[in-house]
């Protein structure tokens, strides 16, 4: 005798979308188990229908028999009607029907409602019973031990064996799928397939799913029947990971000028790997792929939920060759904030994009939905929000003491180090770049620290830190500086560690490399209270180093290191790992919309003539920068926090000191913060890792494991595949560092270097992104007239255009954004991890360390003693806040790497 089942599904329309009332799922339910003769069992067939509507989802119903013996339902295929649109499936349940039936259609009036009632009531106690009376045959099946047929077992989450009346088609099963399905006349070769909320390792699949599982991974890597791969240009509806080289960032048919290398797939320009896409070559450069007007592709279940997109603009992906006029005065920079500026001419299209519709105070509730309108045609007026730190401090942006501050507590906490050696040189050959000797002799550092410590004893006591970007920028001076309105040196800037944690600025060099029949240009510029000249040519020097720190942020720090190196991660993860591959179900959250905001970026950011080559320092040579520091400096295992903090010097492994680390700085507000979060996402990754992985014997025996670890750095990375720093795949400890290393660039590493970029840079004088004349001292010791005159106006040409300012901050205001849809990191459980007690009670820990944190960081912000947190104009450093509301809010830690 069979059993009677009802099927739910929930299907989740797109805005004002309205589904036909005749509208049908086809479902097609397949068994965990083999039959007696080792072969898949029929598989039980449903037609769902409306059930009833809410204004976020449609619920379909299909009454299925489960024929007695059949086992666990394990999987379902899910079909559409020819023709019909595509479908967003959110959940699958499978429950006891209980001897009633809920008919479609039955939605309406107070008698349909009460016959629901008494369904659903009806269905609730059969559960019920069901659950009772297959606990007393589990108990009972505990003094016996029948003979396990094949095809019949199913497995815990270690893998052990349980006795087929344990678990029985009369328990209840949900499909998590949070999927796209296309009608079947788009992909006719492909089956949609969902597999249950249950969790399993390769070798512990049941044996009626092995085939399924198989097949759903070969339809994600664009695999045939036939056994060759699909290579065609990929569709839009399309669900296939493949990996590709960035070719398709210049646009040489429409312009020779925007031709660009191709990254990825030589020794010069090394890089990541992007998800194909199959567009056809360009006519002029056969290396470099066509753009297309409309989005690039991104296989379907990555694109952005409609109330996401709508945070960012339409078609903004034209080249804009901005203007280059200068603000007039400081108080024009200031009515951008206040009563608004005339739109610049030739300014950038992301200008037409009201973002203010999408901004919320942290106070205020999150709206259902957001819907930015364009700005009216006939508006003239271009104004922004005021940022934090300019509510604050409108003169923050002259303090030496927040230039120091903001390497420890602002939005590039990531490039600080040690000076861990003396004196500092360079290593650039010196025929080249000229001598290698830094400017920073010791004599001179001597005289700006002061009589009470020597050089020596400064760098022994860990006194003495710096930015360092002399090398990495001189390669590219001679580069740039051929680009009208643009300039460029090789920069250090040196700090000293006052006694109450603050650091002072003691001096920055300049260089510029041998140029145009001229030797190499040198000079140190150091703070000055006393002399005009002085003040105003440290206030320039400043400009130049923010905007070198601004290109290091944006092109490594914020896009090499988190967007761009996280895709490999989330394409193997598609490719090698089933849906039901509990490693696969841990890191998913962690790529969601990922590849969606890389391919954005790829559109009106980083491509040529893009937002960040029209208002970074770099200019066109942005992403051969980005090329050239991932292949002298970028490492796998050194993305992890605490290996990052010891191989800047800012930390060394302590085992006395909090989370085994004993920080250069004790008030680092971004390391203090962000060591806690890591040690909370260790704890999560380890319990949960050896809930699956009790011994290295698992690990090893885990082929899609091996084939996914391998995939990124053969694949991925492949560039750097034969390089230190990649980890051994063979215990569950190093599967733990892998894991939590990899979760904690998609949370921790990008929401520290995101979500306060407006706070800090949307401001342009704090933080300019380009700076666009030389210094009026370089090559000569004559002070200009003009800078004497009016070193204001100098100061203005240095800054970025009104153009470049307002297409920036217009761009941060955006990044900065939280979506109404975010999912910040420990907040809601996914089904899969509620599914075993274990997993749903380690998560649980996992989510009250980070609750904890919450209110540790308000603390902190509280406390006085810590002055890189707290002080008169400051802005409170909670970024690493888990949570947060809708809006420009800086704080919230979103699982990925989604803006």
């Amino acid at each position: 005798m069979g059993v009677s089942k009802i099927a739910s599904v929930d299907v989740i329309p797109k805005i004002n979308e309205q589904f036909p009332s005749d509208d049908t799922l086809f479902l097609k339910f397949a068994s965990s188990d083999l039959d007696s003769d080792g072969k898949e069992k029929a598989l039980i067939e449903g037609v769902a229908k409306i059930h009833k509507k809410s204004d976020q989802k449609y619920n379909y119903v299909a009454k299925i028999e489960v024929p007695e013996g059949f086992g666990e339902i394990g999987a379902v295929i899910v079909e559409l009607k020819e023709n019909s649109t595509e479908r967003f499936i959110d959940t699958i349940f499978i429950k006891n029907l209980g001897g009633s039936t809920i008919e479609p259609g039955e939605t309406d009036g107070l008698s349909g409602m009460i016959r629901r009632i008494y369904t659903y009531l009806v269905v609730l106690f059969a559960i019920i019973r069901l659950v009772l009376e297959s606990v007393t045959r589990c108990i009972k099946s505990l003094f016996r031990a029948p003979p396990v047929q094949q095809g019949s077992t199913t497995t815990g989450a270690l893998g052990s064996p349980l006795n087929a009346n344990c678990s029985t088609s009369e328990t209840p099963v949900t499909f998590s799928c949070n999927s796209w399905i296309q009608p079947k006349n788009l992909i006719p070769d492909q089956r949609r397939i969902f597999f249950s909320t249950k969790s399993y390792l390769p070798g512990k699949t049941p044996a009626g799913l092995l085939k399924l599982r198989k097949e759903d991974l070969a339809n994600l890597r664009g695999e045939k029947a036939d056994g060759t791969t699909d290579k065609n240009e990929r569709k839009a509806f399309e669900r296939i990971y493949d990996y590709d080289v960035y070719n398709d960032l210049g646009d040489p048919d429409i312009d020779p000028e925007w031709t660009r290398p191709v990254l990825g797939g030589s020794d010069e320009y090394p890089y990541p790997r992007r998800c194909r896409t199959g567009r056809p070559h360009t006519t002029l450069d056969r290396s470099s792929e066509k753009r297309v007007e409309g989005d690039f592709y991104v296989p379907r279940d990555e694109a952005f939920s409609e109330v996401k997109q709508k945070m960012f603009p339409p078609n903004a992906g034209k080249k804009n060759k901005l203007g280059t006029n200068p603000f007039p005065n400081f108080t024009e920079v200031d009515l951008m904030f206040r009563d608004g500026i005339e739109i610049p001419p030739s300014s950038h299209d992301i200008l037409k994009f009201n973002i203010i519709a999408t901004l919320n105070s942290s106070d205020q509730p999150a709206p259902p939905s957001v819907q930015p309108d364009i700005i009216q045609p006939d508006s003239t007026k271009l104004k922004f929000p005021p940022p934090e730190a300019l509510k604050r401090d409108k003169f923050l942006w002259l303090s030496d003491g927040e230039f120091a501050r903001q390497t420890l507590a602002g939005l590039n906490p990531y490039c600080i180090q040690l000076v861990k050696s003396w004196p500092l040189k360079s290593e650039l050959n010196p025929e080249d770049y000229g001598p290698q000797e830094s400017g920073f002799t010791t004599e001179l550092v001597q005289k700006l620290i002061g009589i009470s410590i020597t050089v020596e004893e400064a760098i022994a006591q860990k006194k003495l830190f710096v930015l360092d970007y002399h090398d990495i920028l001189m390669q590219y001076v001679e580069k740039v500086r051929s680009i009208r309105w643009t300039t460029l040196y090789g920069s250090r800037t040196l700090f000293f560690l006052n006694s109450d944690d603050t650091l002072e600025p003691l001096a920055i060099e300049l260089t510029r490399p041998p140029m145009d029949g001229k030797p190499q240009w040198k000079k140190v510029y150091t703070p000055s209270i006393d002399h005009a000249t002085d003040i105003w040519l440290w206030r320039l020097a400043k400009a130049h180093v923010l905007a070198h720190d601004s290109c290091v942020h944006q092109l490594v720090v914020h896009w090499l290191r988190t967007h761009c190196c996280m895709e490999p991660y989330a394409i193997a993860l598609n490719r090698q790992l089933s849906t039901m591959h509990p490693i696969y179900r841990l890191l998913h959250p962690h790529f969601r919309f990922n590849m969606r905001i890389n391919a954005n970026a790829r559109e009106i950011l980083i491509n040529a003539g893009g937002i960040i080559e029209s208002t970074f320092s770099a200019r066109g040579y942005c992403m051969e920068f980005s090329s050239l520091v991932y292949k002298k400096e970028w490492q796998f295992d050194t993305q992890a926090l605490p290996e990052d903090l010891i191989r800047r010097g800012m930390a060394e492994r302590d085992d006395k000191a909090p989370h085994g680390l004993k920080l250069a700085i004790k008030d680092y507000p971004f390391a203090n913060d962000g060591l806690i979060l890591w040690e909370a996402l260790v704890e999560w990754m380890t319990e949960y890792v050896n809930h699956y992985y009790p011994d290295d014997k698992a690990i090893k025996n885990d082929k899609e494991l091996e084939a996914w670890w391998n995939e990124i750095k053969e694949k991925g990375h492949p560039d750097k595949k034969n390089e230190a720093g990649w980890p051994t795949l063979e215990t569950p400890k190093d599967l733990i560092q892998i894991v939590s290393t990899i979760a904690w660039v998609g949370c921790g590493h990008h929401s520290a270097v995101n979500f306060i970029q407006y706070a800090h840079a949307g401001y342009f004088p704090s933080r300019p992104s380009i700076a666009r004349i030389n210094m009026p001292t370089e090559d000569f010791d004559i002070i200009p007239e003009k800078f004497i005159n009016n070193p204001e106006s100098v100061m203005l040409e240095a800054f970025p255009s009104i153009a470049q300012a307002s297409t920036v901050a217009q761009t941060m205001l955006i990044l900065s954004a939280h979506s109404p849809d975010e999912e910040y990191i420990g907040k809601k459980i996914e089904p899969a991890w509620a599914e075993d007690p274990m997993i749903a009670k380690a998560f649980d820990k996992f989510k009250m360390k980070l609750d904890k944190l919450e209110k540790t960081i308000d603390q902190r912000n509280e406390n006085s003693e810590l002055k890189n947190r707290r002080g008169v104009g400051l802005v409170p450093y909670e970024v690493l806040k888990p949570t947060s509301g809708f809006g420009v809010t800086g704080k919230g830690v979103p699982y990925s790497v989604s803006t």
